[in-house]
């Protein structure tokens, strides 16, 4: 009787986690610097690597386009191509650590008008992170902290070193998600993010830059997780304010993603 009720506690307490874990899965748009509106569509695969889903790995693609400061198009002109592969655990109640490398190709344009392509036209990076996270809640209000270390190299197209030749990036980052009924179908994620960074120059001398303060990203999403296929959609809205004080500047995302849940059975 004892082994049934263990048996029974475990299979309960997997079904939970498994809900939780799934609505966590938001593909948050990257930064596109300078401009009015923009948008971020992303394709991703989650999957489980242990029979208890504390282990993942989360694979996407992610395009991302913009308007310009004169217009309002948010798909205008391209903006970033982004790969990215993760790999998280959640090895305790409310904590989980997950660690990534990611490549990003950016498009870089001129400051005025027409905003044609810069020279050099576009920014290659590569990105090692790792996040640091504690999770609470419950049945209905789960909330999420993080804590996110980066270091980013970045290159010019053919290579060579980019102007800004690496960084080191922290981001600091709430969420909040709220099912909507007990189903566990409907969700409200919404999210505020503060970054501060400091970088190593190239050119035109080799320094480090202050550490501190570079920008703030707040997002709002709806998220929905039918239990007949095994897809995850969230669509959202988000704003990136860049800069402080009298640079300040503000940029409209607007965000679709769409992840493919364990495509490859419960457990590699």
């Amino acid at each position: 009787m004892r082994n049934f009720l263990n048996i029974k506690k475990t299979i309960i307490t997997g079904i939970l986690f498994m809900l939780f874990v799934s609505s966590y899965a938001q593909l948050s748009p990257p930064g596109l610097g300078k401009g009015n509106n923009a948008s971020w569509f992303a394709f991703g695969i989650k999957q489980a690597l242990d029979t208890v889903h504390k282990k993942e790995s989360t694979t996407y693609i992610g395009i991302g386009r913009k308007s310009t400061p004169d217009d309002n198009n948010p798909f205008n002109k391209m903006g970033i191509l982004v790969l990215n592969q993760e790999f998280s655990n959640r090895y305790a109640k409310h904590w989980q650590y997950s660690y990534a490398l990611s490549y990003r190709r950016q498009n870089e344009y001129e400051s005025s008008a027409p905003y044609d392509l810069a020279d050099p036209a576009i920014k290659q990076e590569f990105r090692i992170y790792g996040r640091y996270s504690y999770l609470t809640g419950n049945s209905t209000i789960k909330w999420k902290n993080n804590f996110r270390q980066e270091y980013r190299k970045f290159f010019n197209p053919d290579f060579t070193k980019s102007n800004e030749d690496y960084q080191f990036r922290t981001r600091l980052k709430t969420q909040l998600n709220i099912d909507l009924g007990t189903e566990k179908v409907h969700h409200i994620i919404g999210s505020a993010e503060a970054l501060f960074s400091t970088s190593k120059k190239y050119k035109p001398t080799s320094e480090w830059t202050k550490f501190e303060y570079k920008e703030s990203r707040f997002g709002l999403y709806y998220q929905l997780t039918p239990h007949e296929i095994p897809f995850t959609f969230d669509f959202g809205y988000g704003y990136n304010l860049i800069g402080k004080g009298s640079k300040i500047s503000g940029v409209n995302y607007i965000a679709i993603d769409v992840i493919w849940n364990n495509p490859f059975g419960k457990t590699l």
